[in-house]
Parts: C-alpha cells; sequence; structure tokens
C-alpha cells in the first residue's frame, strides 16, 4: 500500500468515525423524551434539606448525581416542594425528563444500588409527557411527631421533638379546630419568606396519641408556606403548656404576625407523608 493509499484509507476511516458518532447524535436527538416520575423516602438528618445548594449535601442533589451516573445526561429532578434542613419523607414525588431508553426498573433498582442507605426510591413509573410533580398536586399531607413524656428514647429522639413536660392535648386539639378552611398563615410561616399569596386552605388537621408517650399531628392542606407546620406545632405546644389559650392561638392567625406566634419547632420531628394528585 502506497503512503497516497494509507492517507485515503485513513480519511475514509475518519469520515466513517465522523458519521457514526454524527449518526448516533441524531439517534440521541430524535429520541422522544420521557417524564419518569418517582416516590422517594428520605431521613434528612445529614442533608440541608431538598434543593441543591453549594454548602453540602441535598436530597435534590445527591438523587442527581447518580441520575447523571446512570443516564449520561444531565438530569433536572423536580419535587412536589422543597422540604428543609432535617425535614424528612415517607412519599416525596419527583419527576425528571430523559432521553434514556432505561426501563423504570432498572432506573428504580440503579438508583437503589447507588444511593445513600438513607435515601429510597420506593417506585419508579413513566407519566405522561406533561406531569409536573409540583404544579399537578392537589394537596400534600405532613406529620410531626412529639414525644410527651418525662424520659426521652435512644431511637426516637432522632424523629421527635422530646418534650418533658405533660402537654393538655384536649386543649390543643380545640385550637386546632381554627385552622380548617382558608386563611391567611402569614402569622405561621418564615419572615422575610418571599410569596406570591400567604393564604393556604386546610383539609384536615388532627392530633392522636401513638405509642409510649408519641403524640402525632397530622395535618393536610392545598399548599404549605416555609416552615408553617413547625411554627403551626410550635405554637399549639404553647397552647398544650398552658402559655396560651384557644382564643389566643385565633387571635395569632388572625394578626399575620409572625412574632406573635410560638417558636419554630425542630425540624427532625416533621415528615412529609404523602402527596395527593
Amino acid at each position: 500500500m502506497t503512503s497516497e493509499q494509507w492517507a485515503v484509507g485513513s480519511r475514509q476511516k475518519a469520515v466513517s468515525r465522523k458519521e457514526r458518532i454524527i449518526s448516533k447524535e441524531l439517534q440521541k436527538k430524535t429520541s422522544p423524551m420521557r417524564t419518569i416520575r418517582l416516590t422517594i423516602e428520605y431521613d434528612g438528618t445529614h442533608y440541608l434539606g431538598w434543593q441543591v445548594q453549594p454548602k453540602g449535601p441535598t436530597i435534590q442533589g445527591t438523587i442527581e448525581e447518580k441520575l447523571a451516573t446512570i443516564t449520561g445526561e444531565r438530569v433536572q429532578l423536580t419535587g412536589s416542594g422543597r422540604t428543609d434542613a432535617g425535614v424528612h419523607a415517607f412519599r416525596q414525588v419527583a419527576h425528571f425528563r430523559t432521553e434514556s431508553r432505561l426501563d423504570v426498573r432498572s432506573i428504580q433498582r440503579a438508583l437503589n444500588s447507588l444511593l445513600p442507605s438513607d435515601i429510597v426510591i420506593q417506585n419508579a413509573e413513566e407519566s405522561d409527557e406533561g406531569f409536573h410533580s409540583r404544579r399537578d398536586a392537589r394537596s400534600k399531607v405532613y406529620e410531626y411527631r412529639i414525644l410527651n413524656r418525662e424520659v426521652s428514647s435512644a431511637f426516637d429522639y432522632r424523629y421527635a421533638w422530646h418534650i418533658p413536660q405533660k402537654l393538655n392535648l384536649r386543649e390543643m386539639k380545640r385550637a386546632t379546630l381554627t385552622l380548617l378552611g382558608e386563611h391567611d398563615f402569614a402569622s405561621f410561616r418564615s419572615v422575610g419568606t418571599p410569596t406570591r399569596t400567604s393564604i393556604r386552605r386546610v383539609i384536615r388537621a388532627e392530633w392522636r396519641r401513638g405509642r409510649e408517650g408519641l403524640i402525632l399531628f397530622e395535618i393536610e392542606a392545598n399548599g404549605f408556606l416555609k416552615q408553617m407546620v413547625r411554627a403551626l406545632v410550635g405554637t399549639l405546644v404553647e397552647v398544650g403548656k398552658g402559655k396560651m389559650r384557644e382564643r389566643d392561638f385565633r387571635d395569632v392567625l388572625d394578626s399575620k404576625d409572625r412574632r406573635k406566634a410560638g417558636p419554630t419547632a425542630p425540624a427532625k420531628g416533621l415528615f412529609l407523608k404523602e402527596v395527593k394528585y
């Protein structure tokens, strides 16, 4: 083979390789985008909340990193809402769009094999192209846990607010009835939080006793303000301690003034329990 023939052959091979690359890129670009919906359970103890931020690990950032490894794409994961640092979830819902042809069970298995043990993908399913985990949500359910007994627990201390003083649950339940319906919850949101409106509709809110001193607060609403549930719990605990009456609680709600409400309950007792569509 002459040097000229070798050069022609090399050019042909280079063109062929380039054509294969272009073909693959075209196939990739013309592959239909898919919307994958994830149901996620996580222990938020060691995370700075759901949303990606530069200061440390987050739930969203950790899952996106593993999705990039699995799909070979830069994936944006959108959750039904943001949970704060230290807050947990039983059934957070999120979605992402991808051109990957991996089936949903393979995606779920791959994620669970790569994610740390405090984040688990409970379900993965293909959704309609227009599905949006946040905009399509009709309501969300949160649960808050209080350990109301003199001695703490070696197990529950990570997932419940320990209050050794006996709480008057009957008075707390009466005050909680005030929350039902549509109200302006400005008194129970983080100061300086930008939002279009602080009006929310509470569908149900109730207290019940659990095992060995646990008291559970469950609330469902069409939306929540930042730290709203924790502020509500902190203020209702003031009622339970006898520092505030039912009428006082109603006045706090009507005041739209965060300074008049009680303290913000610790993040560790709060769980996103369900997102309804």
